[in-house]
């Protein structure tokens, strides 16, 4: 697939992975978890995940979130995941990972919400 699946927004606090595709499974999922665990080693402890442009998420996707999730735990950090579109939301909400993980409406929402945890403004 030739066509970019993801932009990388790299600050000091915290990394952005804006999906750029419209549908999150298997052909995008494996992309996204190796740059996921690439950032890990490089000791990214903070990840917002931001799905504003994707309609759909399979069983891949999830995977992929839950991925995300677990190494910002493992490294003290947070994940956050933002701009579900409703498809996304409702399989979430589906898969109770809306209990587990930190979702925000937009990416404002989701910097202020790491900014707080990490107790700096």
């Amino acid at each position: 697939m030739d066509e970019r699946q993801f932009e990388l927004i790299e600050n000091e606090k915290y990394s952005v992975i804006n999906v750029t595709v419209e549908k999150l499974d298997t052909h995008v999922a494996p992309v996204i978890k190796s740059q996921l665990i690439e950032m890990a080693s490089k000791g990214v402890s903070n990840i917002i995940i931001d799905l504003k442009q994707s309609r759909y998420c399979d069983s891949s996707g999830l995977s992929a979130i839950l991925v995300a999730n677990r190494l910002c735990k493992n490294a003290g950090g947070t994940f956050v995941l933002t701009g579900l579109q409703s498809a996304v939301e409702r399989l979430i909400s589906i898969s109770q990972l809306d209990t587990v993980l930190n979702i925000t409406d937009n990416l404002e929402q989701a910097v202020a919400l790491i900014e707080a945890k990490t107790g700096e403004n």
